[in-house]
């Protein structure tokens, strides 16, 4: 399994659908993708909405990200994360 932030936008459409339901159907989004998400955070900024997912790879990153946006009108950016302590051994080979 790997790690992915999805960094989320809400629509004016997006932000009338917010609900404990909605949650709830995302999760069960990226479950149907083989994955789980450990956070979901409400955040204030250019960023309204941060999930920290884990996903067994890229492809069922994407597919979680376009269903989440297809299913709630939020637009996500997805990026993949790794442990500053694994980022600190892989800069360590450089």
């Amino acid at each position: 399994m790997a790690n992915f932030v999805l960094f989320g936008r809400y629509s004016a459409e997006a932000l009338k659908g917010i609900s404990s339901a909605r949650t709830e159907q995302a999760k069960k989004i990226v479950e149907s993708c083989g994955g789980k998400i450990e956070a979901i955070y409400a955040l204030l900024g250019e960023i309204d909405l941060l999930i920290l997912a884990n996903l067994p790879g890229v492809k069922e990153a994407m597919q979680a990200s376009v269903a989440l946006s297809k299913a709630t009108g939020i637009a996500f950016k997805t990026a993949p994360a790794i442990s500053v302590e694994e980022f600190d051994k892989l800069a360590e080979k450089l």
